[in-house]
């Protein structure tokens, strides 16, 4: 009886293993993954910097503060994108 026993617990290992190994993610997998946090988060920033960039040469005069507000509000919302993104896809 323990060597029918021990023979399943082994068995379900080896099923386990196996399952395990099929679902890992690739290489390029990960890459796609990673690219797609780099995307969410780059893509706010730059557009606000490019935003804010155009709003202020519309001042007068010497100033940063649309793009450096825009770039800050752009890193906000990058964060939250990678968040919600590795939340759901976890």
């Amino acid at each position: 009886m323990n060597d029918e026993q021990l023979r399943k617990s082994v068995e379900k290992q080896v099923k386990r293993i196996q399952r395990a190994e099929q679902e890992r993610p690739t290489l390029l997998a990960q890459s796609v993954f990673m690219g797609t946090l780099t995307l969410l988060f780059v893509l706010p920033v730059i557009g606000g910097a490019y935003l804010g960039n155009w709003l202020d040469d519309m001042a007068q005069g010497y100033s940063m503060r649309w793009t450096m507000g825009l770039i800050l509000i752009g890193l906000a919302v990058g964060v939250v994108n990678v968040y919600l993104y590795v939340r759901e896809h976890d």
